[in-house]
């Protein structure tokens, strides 16, 4: 008997004795174990169906974003109507534009409070450096019988 007939997926002594090990050493491996024992003899199945789940995936949502600029994937998809393409292509560019112009708005602003957040930062530092010079500045005179001087 080979190794390889020994760690099938089934109730085997060596399968058993892994699952048991597992649970001992660290429980999630014993889990992974038990699960091998019982579904992996489908595991050939579960790869055929990811592909497949990949494959209907990559089919549906070819053109949608996956490389290439965006004008080349835009224009692949040609309807066979040119005025609806031109349409298309034209409220294609006006979003662009807009998409463009709100990037720039969002950048403007994001200066804007950045700006606001390092005044009110300055204005915080000035504040406590003015306290800390009042403080310095004004000096104990008070002095109790035993020539301690109370803050």
């Amino acid at each position: 008997m080979t190794h390889s007939q020994a760690l099938r997926p089934a109730w085997t002594p060596l399968t058993i004795a892994l699952m048991v090990l597992g649970f001992v050493v660290f429980w999630p491996l014993g889990l992974a174990m038990l699960a091998y024992i019982i579904w992996g003899d489908r595991l050939p199945e579960f790869r055929r169906n990811a592909e497949g789940v990949r494959d209907d995936f990559k089919r549906s949502f070819r053109g949608c974003g996956w490389g290439g600029s965006r004008d080349q994937r835009w224009n692949a998809y040609q309807s066979g109507n040119s005025a609806f393409d031109d349409y298309r292509a034209a409220e294609l560019k006006r979003i662009e534009e807009e998409r463009r112009r709100l990037d720039e708005e969002r950048a403007e602003f994001e200066t804007f409070v950045q700006n606001l957040r390092r005044a009110r930062d300055q204005e915080e530092f000035d504040r406590f450096k003015a306290d800390r010079r009042r403080q310095r500045d004004v000096k104990p005179t008070a002095q109790s019988d035993d020539g301690v001087i109370d803050l």
